[in-house]
């Protein structure tokens, strides 16, 4: 065995062994990062992000969209939809957004996302998961094609690895903008975005806020997160961490020593497990990160929605005052937030055009959010395209999921 390997072995034993509820020191913190994101073949230093604006236009008063594209893994490039406040004097947050399976940037709550924050005076920015929309082979929305188990050992790693690289890759493309005041950026995760968010608020502490939605419930050995049936992006990653010892306690203890984080479930949650993990379950694990942290500061908050099943409540009113208290948006002053007027999604969705989907259009689901009114239009995938068809088709190696999968089971054969 290599001396390097050897070296690695020996430090994951050491943390091993490390005694689950003792406060930790930032050394260790530090120790853990490096850690988490060796296992997830991580790079570090990150890649440059290289950033393009292809072009820009305007969806609404007050609000830009550049499209963009920026750098990950293996010299690819992410397609983003970056929302920008057209009026704004200062420093502004950033935010990224996350999404769950199957979705991405031409997703509805990405753009109703990207106008509703934008309108609060923050660049978000939006992009395709690998293998949705302009990084899918087919150049298709909503096809889950990373799912596809790849059976080499240390591929499903590299996907969560990946996964977390690109929403590294949006921060450091926010800080990239002078506008952006580097102390005032979130990411925001939704369902699988939840799970990649969660350790992506772990390891990078350039990140103040982190807001999660339909999860955030990590469990132990053998429990939804490790037998996920989404082998490449979440039970992969999450069992090649098994390293940690109590992997919940240990990831939000590192999201605790970075700043604050919310989160939000549906109490009829029926995607992720949230009925089995209630309000004792994160009792529980608050305990165990208060202990390891040692003190409750900034050691997530959850809330529950009565009734509510899977969805992405990061448009409530209760996740935008949320989200205010941390990033201070320049366009709402703090003691109008609560005023703000709000709006039933499925009615907004009726009202636009907006086709929800079978699932979404349920009232326990996407339908039912009173989300904050920002006057958000319809937008179409042909809007949120970054990369006109002629040139994309030129330069489908740098996006497509099947080269990057190509890629990485070569790195894991010759690793």
């Amino acid at each position: 065995m290599p001396g390097a390997a050897r070296l690695a072995v020996v430090l994951l034993a050491l943390l091993v062994i490390l005694p689950a509820r003792a406060q930790v020191s930032s050394h260790q913190v530090e120790t853990w990062r490096q850690a988490i994101r060796r296992a997830l073949f991580i790079p570090d230093p990150l890649p440059a992000v290289h950033p393009r604006i292809w072009s820009s236009f305007s969806p609404a008063p007050g609000v830009t969209i550049d499209r963009v594209t920026y750098s990950t893994q293996y010299g690819m490039l992410i397609p983003a939809i970056v929302y920008r406040p057209a009026h704004v004097s200062g420093k502004v947050p950033g935010i990224v957004v996350v999404n769950g399976h199957g979705a991405d940037k031409t997703s509805w709550y990405s753009w109703y996302t990207g106008v509703l924050y934008a309108r609060a005076g923050a660049v978000v920015v939006t992009y395709d998961p690998i293998g949705e929309g302009e990084r899918n082979d087919d150049h298709k929305d909503g096809t889950g094609e990373h799912d596809k188990v790849i059976d080499i050992p240390g591929v499903a790693p590299r996907m969560g690895g990946l996964m977390q690289t690109d929403v590294m890759q949006g921060v450091s493309y926010l800080l990239s903008l002078p506008e952006v005041d580097r102390r005032r950026i979130a990411i925001l995760g939704f369902s699988m975005g939840s799970f990649v968010s969660s350790i992506t608020g772990a390891i990078d502490p350039r990140i103040r806020a982190v807001l999660l939605t339909g999860g955030g419930d990590l469990d132990g050995p053998g429990g939804y997160w490790d037998s996920s049936h989404a082998v490449m992006c979440q039970a992969g990653p999450w069992h090649a961490l098994d390293f940690l010892g109590d992997r919940p306690a240990v990831i939000f203890t590192l999201n605790a020593r970075r700043g604050p984080t919310f989160i939000m479930n549906g109490t009829r949650d029926t995607v992720v497990a949230i009925p089995e993990h209630g309000q004792a379950f994160f009792d529980d694990l608050r305990r165990r990160v208060i202990a390891m942290n040692g003190s409750s500061t900034n050691v997530f908050q959850a809330w529950f929605d009565p009734g509510a099943s899977h969805r992405p409540a990061w448009v409530l009113k209760v996740a935008a005052q949320w989200l205010d208290g941390q990033l201070h948006f320049p366009l709402w002053p703090a003691t109008t937030v609560a005023h703000l007027p709000v709006v039933r999604i499925g009615d907004w969705a009726e009202a636009n055009g907006v086709a929800l989907g079978k699932s979404s259009s349920r009232e326990d689901r996407d339908a039912g959010l009173e989300a904050v009114e920002a006057g958000v239009p319809r937008l179409t995938p042909d809007q949120l395209t970054v990369v006109p068809r002629p040139q994309w088709d030129q330069m489908r190696e740098r996006f497509v999921y099947s080269v990057w999968a190509k890629d990485a089971i070569a790195a894991a054969e010759n690793k």
